[in-house]
């Protein structure tokens, strides 16, 4: 096995570390518990879990501001979690429950939170890119300086709409970053087979669009990345696009098995570059907490997740009735 890198010292605060590694942690502990609900049949339909890509959407909301937007794909829950969303509307809505976010009816792709401006989840591949821009399109429209982050994975990378808004976003200088959560496998299709760009962020380049790739399972480098492109959108000179170079240890979805990657290449990700692993040694060889201080932290954050997996079971299924309404607006 390959010997661990020693983490270089950090110029982050034990608050902001501590901070990092709680939402990381979060987010991880949740994606585990709704696999085991998966498994045990209480989560229906389709569910991709973010177990691995946790440090990418926390550096990227440690650069946010209250009213900056977020809009996904599928692989949402670690999305709605890292803006705020209550693990528990979060799981009721997973396992389709009515004290879920969308009243049970989206379930693990489909949900939205006005209050915290994420804007879903969306099951089809690509088609969240166009609206990102369109939702930084009227933040443009009225005049603050709000962002939108607009993500998407390398599979999606490829599709047609999403350099049709690359242009649209240029031309217009909306303020949206776009950030392509690469995680080197589009469902079962490896990047190095599906694409002969050497990166998929200077696609960009023929827009006029300024971008860079980031190590995406390094909080801090996500963290100062996002600074940059946020301050760059908040100027008016957006948009900008980041490539988080990620990995994520489970299958595509919870039906996949993962053959077309062996289990040395997973385990090796899991040993040298694992996002809370590198928090937990900058806080412990810094001398900024201890193994007892993070141990009180993974406690705290089980029984949230616990308390949400509770609530979710104990949530009723949406009435009948309720089939029909909010189909159309």
């Amino acid at each position: 096995m390959a010997q661990k890198k020693v983490p270089a010292a950090s110029n982050s605060s034990k608050e902001e570390l501590l901070h990092y590694y709680r939402e990381m942690l979060l987010i991880r502990r949740f994606e585990e518990k709704a696999g085991q609900l998966y498994g045990m049949g209480l989560i229906g339909g389709f569910c991709h879990l973010y177990i691995g890509q946790e440090a990418v959407v926390v550096g990227l909301e440690a650069a946010a501001k209250e009213g900056d937007k977020r809009i996904t794909s599928y692989r949402d829950h670690g999305h709605m979690l890292a803006c705020g969303m209550d693990p528990k509307g979060v799981m009721a809505e997973l396992t389709g429950r009515s004290g879920g976010y969308s009243a049970g009816k989206g379930g693990s792709m489909h949900m939205f939170s006005k209050e915290k401006h994420f804007y879903g989840g969306h099951g089809i591949v690509g088609a969240q890119v166009p609206l990102g821009a369109g939702l930084a399109f009227a933040d443009k429209y009225l005049g603050n300086d709000n962002v939108t982050f607009a993500y998407f994975g390398d599979g999606a990378a490829n599709q047609g709409q999403v350099y049709e808004t690359y242009n649209m976003a240029e031309l217009w200088k909306l303020p949206v970053i776009f950030v392509i959560e690469n995680n080197q496998y589009a469902m079962g299709t490896s990047m190095k087979r599906s694409t002969k760009s050497p990166s998929m962020w200077e696609r960009g380049l023929a827009y006029g669009i300024k971008g860079e790739a980031v190590d995406g399972m390094d909080v801090l480098a996500v963290k100062a990345a996002a600074t940059k492109a946020v301050a760059v959108c908040r100027a008016g000179d957006g948009p900008y696009i980041l490539e988080m170079m990620t990995y994520r240890y489970r299958g595509h979805s919870m039906s996949d098995p993962a053959k077309y990657r062996s289990r040395e290449e997973v385990q090796k990700m899991r040993d040298e570059k694992d996002a809370i692993e590198h928090v937990r040694e900058l806080l412990m060889q810094g001398g900024l907490a201890s193994d007892e201080d993070l141990k009180v932290i993974d406690r705290d954050i089980k029984a949230i997740v616990n308390e949400s997996a509770e609530f979710a079971k104990e949530s009723p299924e949406p009435a009948l009735e309720a089939l029909w309404t909010n189909i159309y607006a």
